[in-house]
């Protein structure tokens, strides 16, 4: 990473640089605010790490310069001890974060790796808002949030893999969408896209589709049929609702998966198929391996590598401009929102998540009087949800034992007995509650 240093202390500079050169990073040094803005011309700093206390300018206004010629920078302002105000002023005007003197190097550290993975977010976020946009498939991406900012960071990550991924989420999160997205981003966007829906296909005729068929095969066979692998040779098969998939049909499709290769119905000429696979449900996979509904190999064989869709409820910072998206699609008048209708759209749960909010706003659009969309307006069920304000709390209470179990995991090396011992739960319920939130422990 290359950072910049504006420090007018000599020592204090030195003692950065050297500690962060240490640890890889390529440093400018500067000795106050003008000296700091040069370097910052020329070169392509990614992070400045500035004392707010220098002669000329001062740290506040060497951040408010930087950030007027490049907005992406990250900063880190360094801060006398129990200047709190200060603190909430600079991170007005677009610091990261700050730190007290004396400075905690092993601190600092930590603040920089988090600053590393967020500028390589947001990379791979652009990347794909790029490729949307330049793309001639109808795919809209709209969230700003953290949650979905991941989310995409990861889609960015797993295309360009030739593995099967197993997209899973709520009903409505955008399962397809994703699946589409990562195609797009692969190594082959211009190769088919197949699509199946594995709860709508009969059973019966489900081998014939995902495999294919010679004429005669059987009654109604009239011609020979080409199945979903060979027609998505070289590019995309995606296999949606996979957790409805009969059990008889598991083991020929992990077969398939396996081998690379397929037989027709009613022929015993084998056909090598190379097609990446990529997977979606909206159950618990994991859940019904041990209840003998879904093949234990079969899960792990789709399951290379998965993206987990957050629902609506976890990225509400999307839903404005969720709603905007739609009330232009759908309005067939000039129509705004009034605050309190926006207020409640935000605050209601959605178990349908994206999906539910098209259909609310569809539905309110059509029925709407005026030209200003009332609570009167939405439907019964978003406006009599008492459990609005409980779900929020109950957000942030899972937000809360999320963070304190990633302390205790941090604090003892990521060792689940003593985390378990210093959060005072047994180790059986930190293990349920890692799964619950999802946590893992960083690859190294």
């Amino acid at each position: 990473m290359n950072i910049l240093i504006a420090d007018d202390d000599p020592m204090q500079r030195e003692l950065l640089a050297g500690f962060l050169r240490k640890q890889g990073h390529e440093v400018h040094a500067a000795a106050d605010g003008t000296e700091a803005l040069e370097i910052f011309r020329r070169a392509p700093i990614q992070l400045a790490l500035l004392d707010h206390r220098m002669p000329g300018m001062t740290g506040d206004q060497v951040l408010e310069r930087i950030k007027a010629l490049n907005p992406l920078v990250r900063a880190i302002l360094i801060t006398a001890f129990g200047a709190v105000d200060m603190a909430v002023r600079v991170m007005k005007l677009g610091a990261d974060d700050f730190l007290e003197k004396p400075v905690d190097l092993v601190q600092l550290l930590q603040k920089i790796e988090l600053l590393e993975q967020r500028v390589a977010v947001t990379a791979d976020v652009i990347e794909v808002t790029e490729t949307v946009a330049n793309a001639t498939l109808p795919i809209e991406i709209i969230g700003t949030s953290p949650a979905m900012q991941e989310t995409l960071s990861l889609v960015r990550r797993v295309a360009d893999s030739p593995w099967s991924v197993l997209i899973h989420g709520e009903t409505g999160t955008g399962k397809e969408l994703i699946a589409r997205l990562i195609h797009l981003l692969g190594p082959t966007p211009d190769a088919p896209f197949v699509e199946v829906n594995c709860a709508a296909i009969p059973e019966n005729l489900f081998e014939s589709e995902l495999f294919g068929h010679e004429k005669g095969a059987f009654t109604g066979a009239e011609r020979t049929h080409r199945g979903c692998f060979e027609r998505a040779a070289s590019g995309t098969l995606f296999l949606d609702e996979v957790g409805e998939l009969p059990p008889a049909l598991q083991s020929k499709l992990l077969r398939a998966l396996q081998e690379k290769r397929i037989t027709r119905v009613g022929s015993e000429r084998e056909i090598a198929v190379s097609t990446r696979v990529l997977a979606a449900t909206n159950r618990d996979l994991r859940a019904l391996c041990e209840t003998g509904q879904f093949r234990e190999d079969l899960y792990f064989r789709l399951r290379v590598l998965d993206v987990a869709l957050p629902p609506l409820r976890q990225r509400r910072e999307d839903i404005p401009s969720l709603i905007e998206h739609f009330m232009t699609r759908y309005a067939r008048r000039p129509t705004r929102l009034a605050p309190e209708t926006l207020d409640r759209l935000v605050r209601y749960r959605y178990p349908g998540n994206v999906r539910e909010l098209e259909h609310i706003i569809q539905r309110s659009l059509t029925l709407a009087r005026g030209s200003v969309l009332l609570p009167a307006d939405l439907p019964e069920e978003v406006r009599t949800d008492l459990s609005a304000d409980q779900g929020l709390l109950q957000e942030r209470l899972d937000a809360l034992e999320r963070d304190m179990l990633l302390a205790a995991l941090e604090q003892t090396d990521w060792i689940q007995t003593h985390a378990a011992e210093q959060l005072g739960i047994s180790e059986r319920v930190l293990r349920y509650k890692l799964g619950k939130y999802g946590i893992r422990r960083p690859e190294t």
